[in-house]
């Protein structure tokens, strides 16, 4: 496909890298002259009317991103049954085989990938757009050290397809994904944060924290396997960034960061501790500066250490290290705790009396209005005028309110508050439609934490004889990839371990075929071998004959074969005989006319010999 030309203006020059998804050129746009890369989907991919829908779709969202850290994207286009997108043309390598070069990277150098990439996430995320494709590969860097996220366009098809459909082309991917993704289920904002811990730890450690030897194998470490530690692996890891890791990583996503941005503050955090204290504080244990009093705030057992330097008073001067632990052991430092918890007690006792006396507040109370079913301009206009204000919380999916209501509030209507109070709402999105995940062979609690978490409800439970473990789910009501609104019942049967399922043969003699197959499938029981045979005592169609006895006990499943009636045989027709006088036929009827047909000779009644050839 070299040095074709794509809609009369894109030269291809020659081809640069493939996935599964794509195969990427390096072009020319000859009408702006510049250097491109134009990444052109595989042709498997374009039968596919849905993923050509959604590609373009989302490929030219990403074109409205302008971000230095965001590969730019400057056209999407087809030409007959080419798709393709014209992108930035970055001259660097990819994060993934950075990290294949160096085998793991510093902290300081993951941390300020990290950051950049997760900048690239928040205007992406604020734009409506969760990539769902965030891993090393998809991450160019530049000579210069500047991190770009690529692959916008893509990432949101790659997600709707089940791992089934594309294993082979996922296997990439699989690595990076969040719980949620490997469920087949509801992805946000927050599942690019997951992938995002992912790199990270990548960064670090230099391998993924879960490898397999297929994508549903891996796909369920991500959903059943503790995420591992960074720093028990690499010492030199901050405790910071290994927490960091962790809550990005988090299996539900209601407990990871809320938004990429509080994701950025704590990478942020790192750097600073270590400009403001010394890179010995990541660790807990450090040297404060001259004439300075330092802090540490970052030990995961919260201990706190301060360092002080006192000049002796000779010449030089030394450092000495300041036991907080001794210090508080000692008498001077006893007597300094009793005043100074006396002193506190003290304020706080004379706060809460002031509080409950109302010598700090002037101000009059206020009954909280019921904000519930309004929008959210009207919510800030009832707030206003009854001298209270208004926080936009979460825009939250709900069933009960229509989107752009608000549906939760905090205080709660009739709650008293002083005036002026500030009272948090959620907006409704609407109602989400998710996907119901896979429950067979999890165990009851398992099914309920993991629906409620997707928003549908756990229905009635069953116990049924199986083979499987006892407690294990073997039946859900709702088949696993099928789409529902929040709220959907799911009902589930349960295994009890004592082997398997049984059923009673039922007596088929006398029935028809069609009630027979009914019978047998409501009994969880097969149809065999089913034959028609002439019988003139059994009616036409009616079972006479079953290859299992009724009332025998066999396991489900089993086939039962029978025999079906014919009704009565036809009668046999009646042949006339020859008049044996009338004839002028010399050809003789004697033994020449067997059944067989076999040639015989006889006496003519003209006194002649004669032959003749049996019919």
């Amino acid at each position: 496909m070299n040095n074709r030309l794509l809609a009369g203006r894109y030269e291809l020059i020659q081809k640069t890298g493939e996935g599964g998804m794509a195969i990427v050129y390096k072009g020319k746009d000859r009408l702006l002259n510049r250097y491109v890369a134009i990444k052109i989907l595989r042709p498997e991919f374009t039968k596919d009317e849905k993923f050509i829908e959604n590609f373009i779709r989302e490929s030219q969202a990403a074109a409205g991103l302008t971000h230095p850290n965001i590969v730019g994207v400057y056209d999407v286009g087809r030409e007959g049954n080419i798709y393709y997108i014209v992108m930035e043309l970055v001259e660097g390598k990819s994060l993934s085989e950075i990290i294949e070069e160096k085998g793991r990277l510093g902290y300081k150098q993951a941390v300020d990938y990290a950051i950049q990439i997760a900048q690239a996430l928040s205007l992406a995320h604020k734009n409506q757009i969760v990539h769902r494709d965030v891993k090393p590969h998809n991450v160019l860097v530049t000579n210069q050290g500047v991190a770009k996220l690529a692959d916008f366009g893509i990432a949101m098809p790659v997600a709707d397809g089940t791992m089934e459909e594309k294993s082979d082309k996922v296997m990439g991917s699989v690595h990076y994904f969040s719980p949620e993704q490997a469920r087949g289920a509801y992805v946000d904002e927050r599942s690019d944060i997951y992938s995002l811990g992912v790199v990270i730890y990548e960064m670090l450690t230099g391998h993924v924290p879960y490898d397999g030897d297929n994508p549903v194998n891996i796909a369920l470490m991500h959903i059943n396997n503790p995420f591992p530690s960074a720093k028990e692996e690499v010492p030199e890891v901050p405790y910071q960034l290994d927490r960091i890791i962790h809550k990005a990583t988090e299996k539900f996503q209601s407990k990871r960061y809320k938004k990429v941005d509080e994701m950025i503050d704590d990478l942020k955090s790192i750097s600073y501790i270590e400009s403001r204290f010394g890179s010995k504080a990541l660790y807990g244990e450090f040297d404060g500066d001259e004439g300075g009093d330092t802090r540490v705030i970052n030990r995961p057992d919260n201990q706190v250490k301060r360092n002080q330097n006192r000049n002796t008073g000779n010449e030089t001067g030394t450092k000495e290290k300041f036991n907080l632990i001794e210090f508080l052991k000692s008498d001077k430092g006893s007597k300094a705790v009793i005043i100074g918890g006396a002193a506190i007690i003290l304020i706080a006792g004379l706060i809460i009396l002031g509080t409950l006396l109302g010598w700090f507040n002037d101000k009059k109370e206020i009954e909280v209005p019921q904000f519930i079913g309004d929008t959210y301009d009207e919510a800030v206009s009832k707030a206003e005028e009854a001298g209270l204000k208004i926080e936009r919380g979460d825009d939250v999916y709900s069933n009960d309110q229509e989107e752009g209501y608000v549906t939760a509030q905090n205080p709660e209507a009739g709650t008293m508050v002083v005036e002026g109070k500030t009272i948090v709402i959620n907006v409704s999105k609407g109602k989400r439609e998710g996907v119901i995940p896979t429950l067979l062979g999890k165990t009851q609690d398992q099914a309920k934490t993991e629906l409620e978490e997707l928003g549908f409800v756990l229905g009635t439970v069953t116990q049924v004889t199986s083979p499987e473990d006892a407690g294990k789910i073997v039946k859900q009501s709702i088949e696993p990839g099928t789409k529902a609104d929040q709220g959907a019942v799911v009902n589930i049967e349960v295994s009890d371990g004592k082997g398997v399922e049984q059923a009673i043969v039922p007596n088929l003699i006398g029935r028809t075929p069609d009630e027979a197959k009914s019978i047998l499938s409501a009994l969880k029981l097969e149809v065999g071998d089913v034959t028609y045979e002439e019988r003139a005592d059994v009616p036409e169609n009616t079972i006479f004959w079953q290859s299992i006895a009724r009332d025998s006990e066999v396991n489900i499943y089993t086939a039962i074969s029978y025999k079906v009636s014919k009704g009565t045989p036809p009668p046999e027709e009646s042949v006339e005989p020859e008049n044996p006088e009338s004839g002028d036929d010399t050809s003789g009827g004697g033994s020449g006319g067997g059944e067989s047909g076999d040639s015989g000779s006889g006496e003519g009644t003209g006194g002649e010999t004669g032959t003749g050839t049996g019919n």
